[in-house]
């Protein structure tokens, strides 16, 4: 018989009575089966006067007698306490009492009879096992009644084990303690029991069908008596063949079950409900080893149910029912679906592998099509949030999950290059335009945090600088910027991100937007002191702009008035006698002084044609213009004929009914709409900066390294470049500095290159 290391544990006595002065105290319910610590404090009694006293009976009378042993005492004696075990066994009165039959026992202990004493219990309590085999060797019929009078006779053999120990506890405690080789009588009862009852094949294969029956149906829904399997499998337990006998039977007839039941789930259900289904399993598992399966069999059957219902299914899973999932924001399936898949191996691996494709192949949609380029930048927030959420909230912040979804949306934001970044720098344009109200400070602050996540994503961030530093231009010239705080903070955010480098350019235009401010202060206070008395009714304000700040901008000649051309004559000499060798180049373009208004002061209508040979304004941004007075919401000119679009054969004339309650009113609405000309020539900027950096990055690298192959200058330059760019390109600025004699190719291996100090 094989018995392993987690077997080795043994049922013990219940309650008992206390003998003579010996106190008995129980740790355990007193249920067959259950595991006690039995301590017995004074074992006096044992020391009763033998030597002066000795006990003998007759009937149901103790006798005393001359201290001297009877000839037939051991005999006696024997048949005396052989009388009382068939007695427990039979379920028959005691002649005799237990303080009798207790003291008999020690008298044969002490007269170095215990060993033989041993010998004849075990013999009668064998006998009696043996003689009991015979029911359950016969046909069985009904399983449940089968088990139930197993379930009675072991009941009835650990209520019998317990009373025969009583009686015989000092042999137990006493003969049982000094021979190490020697089972106690409830081992000994138990040991007897398993040889000749549960050890028999018949016999165990019954019961364990039974058993297994039972747990079948219970599976199946049906209600079972689960004491009665807790007690049989707590009997299989306490005989040490638990898991030779029953687990692994029992493990097998598991893996079958929820084997045959996965598949034919996974074809009748959709996802939700069958993880609803295996959720609902599993809790039924840990309640079957709550109320009677062993603990030992947890790990394994547990196991078990995982690998048949989850394990074997997950690639199916996924592929069913995750994008589902993930498109319609199913956060309680997919809380529970991290839960399953994180109990197996590789489950969450796998989750995490098709949660990037998912993304992935969503975001794609939203950057690759440009119908949907007003909405993108908003649905890629959005997005971000719900996918954000679904990692915090289902995922439990898994670093992991958090990763994979930062590394997807970089992937795809870039599948598409260029216009992401243009289309980023707008959304941040069209925040910080003022008009915007559709959030407080605090929550402009948090969609502007939100917009850097996605800037971090971009490649091409020069793409972004170029449009974010346009926008940000107009806004201050227009004096149409939101709030200075959340410009700077987004400044701040910037210089933060990529280092000082890349906002310098930006901070130096509000620098120039502050001296300004100086500057028009201290002009406006010489005038009021100067003799040009009839020019202070002319409100004039000039910014002064740094070159290297601001875009590059067009220089355009426009006709102005003589009191504008006298005013500007003014500020060059006053402004020049503060800053000597500098140089001002006029762009009235960039203002809003309203050259067309004044035309009107001599003409009652003027047509476009005429306008335009009398300002000299582009034609682009002098329909701009004309639009702006007179199709937007403050119409001080009226077109003829009405329409939104102005066309060269319009005529216009001022608006005699035109009113307002305020004094000064702006005309830039449509001044602040990028043109499609101005959108291209960012774009030309944008590609001519990086032929430039690409240039440098291919010197600086010839220069370091003097000599260098192909393939090698290529991998160089694609660690240095912060944007995205083609092998094609590259190799064409190469040609290009060769051409120049910056660098040759070598004269033995065309495929090397030497700088040309």
């Amino acid at each position: 018989m094989h018995h392993t290391e987690n077997d080795k544990k043994r049922a013990n006595f219940s309650a008992l009575s206390p003998i003579n002065g010996a106190i008995i105290k129980t740790t355990a319910t007193g249920k067959p089966g259950d595991v006690k610590k039995i301590i017995i404090k004074n074992m006096k009694y044992v020391e009763l006067l033998r030597k002066s006293l000795l006990y003998f009976w007759s009937g149901s009378q103790c006798r005393s007698a001359y201290p001297s042993i009877p000839e037939n005492f051991e005999e006696t004696t024997w048949n005396q306490l052989r009388k009382a075990v068939i007695a427990i066994q039979t379920s028959t009165p005691i002649e005799y009492s237990l303080e009798c039959l207790c003291q008999a026992v020690s008298h044969m202990c002490e007269d170095k009879m215990d060993s033989q004493l041993y010998v004849n219990l075990t013999a009668l309590v064998e006998q009696h096992v043996k003689a009991n085999i015979v029911p359950f060797l016969s046909e069985s019929g009904d399983k449940l009644v089968y088990l139930k009078k197993m379930n009675d006779y072991w009941q009835s053999h650990c209520q019998q084990m317990i009373m025969i120990r009583s009686i015989f506890l000092y042999l137990d405690r006493i003969y049982v303690l000094n021979n190490p080789t020697v089972h106690s009588i409830w081992e000994m009862g138990l040991e007897l029991f398993r040889d000749h009852i549960a050890m028999n094949n018949l016999v165990q294969a019954r019961t364990v069908e039974g058993i297994l029956i039972l747990i079948e149906k219970e599976r199946h829904g049906d209600t079972v008596d689960r004491s009665l399997l807790k007690s049989l499998l707590r009997m299989l337990s306490d005989l040490q063949i638990y898991r030779d006998a029953f687990e692994q039977k029992f493990l097998m007839a598991t893996k079958h079950l929820y084997q045959a039941e996965g598949q034919a789930k996974m074809e009748e259900l959709d996802v939700p409900d069958y993880l609803q289904h295996v959720d609902k399993r599993l809790n039924e598992e840990e309640e079957r080893l709550e109320h009677y399966l062993d603990g030992c069999t947890r790990h394994q059957l547990i196991v078990t149910v995982e690998r048949q219902l989850i394990n074997e299914h997950v690639t199916g899973i996924l592929q069913k029912g995750l994008d589902q999932l993930l498109e319609e924001n199913r956060l309680s399936d997919l809380t529970r679906l991290y839960k399953l898949f994180s109990r197996v191996k590789n489950g969450t691996t796998e989750l995490c592998a098709h949660f990037n494709a998912y993304i992935k192949k969503k975001g794609r949609t939203i950057v690759i099509d440009p119908e949907k380029d007003k909405s993108m930048v908003q649905d890629l927030l959005d997005y971000k949030d719900k996918m954000d959420n679904i990692v915090n909230t289902c995922f439990e912040r898994n670093e992991k999950f958090g990763n994979s979804l930062r590394e997807a949306f970089e992937y795809f934001i870039n599948q598409r290059s260029n216009k992401p970044a243009e289309l980023i720098a707008k959304y941040v344009d069209m925040k910080l335009r003022a008009g915007n109200k559709e959030a407080t400070e605090e929550e402009l602050e948090q969609i502007l945090d939100k917009i850097m996540v996605q800037f971090r994503f971009i490649h091409g961030k020069d793409v972004f600088e170029a449009f974010y530093k346009k926008d940000l231009a107009k806004r201050l010239l227009v004096g149409k910027s939101a709030s200075v705080d959340a410009e700077k903070s987004m400044l701040s955010k910037l210089k933060q991100e990529c280092g000082g480098g890349f906002t310098s350019k930006l901070e130096g235009m509000f620098k120039d937007m502050e001296l300004s401010r100086d500057i028009n202060f201290a002009f406006k206070q010489s005038m009021q002191n100067s003799e040009h008395k009839e020019l202070q009714n002319i409100d004039l304000t000039v910014n002064i702009l740094t070159m290297g700040f601001w875009p590059t901008y067009p220089v355009m000649e426009v006709t102005l008035p003589q009191e504008l051309l006298q005013y500007q004559s003014i500020f060059n000499k006053f402004y020049l006698a503060k800053h000597s060798g500098r140089k001002l180049q006029w762009q009235p373009t960039l203002g809003h002084c309203a050259l067309v208004l004044l035309l009107f002061n001599y003409n009652a209508a003027i047509t476009f044609e005429e306008i335009r040979a009398a300002v000299n304004i582009e034609n682009g941004e002098l329909k701009r213009t004309l639009q702006s007075l007179a199709c937007g919401k403050a119409r001080v000119l009226t077109k003829i004929p009405k329409g939104r679009e102005v066309e060269n054969t319009d005529k216009f004339q001022f608006n005699n009914e035109f009113t307002n309650k305020l004094f000064r009113i702006k005309i830039n609405q449509i001044q602040m709409k990028e043109t499609t000309e101005e959108q291209k020539a960012t774009e030309e900027r944008v590609y001519q900066d990086r032929q430039y950096q690409i240039d440098a990055a291919i010197v600086r690298i010839m220069k370091m390294r003097k000599t260098l192959s192909h393939n090698l200058l290529i991998t160089e330059l694609y660690k240095q470049l912060t944007f995205p760019v083609k092998p094609a390109d590259l190799k064409k600025r190469i040609e290009s500095l060769i051409d120049r004699d910056y660098m040759e190719r070598d004269k033995d291996n065309q495929n090397q290159y030497n700088y040309v100090a």
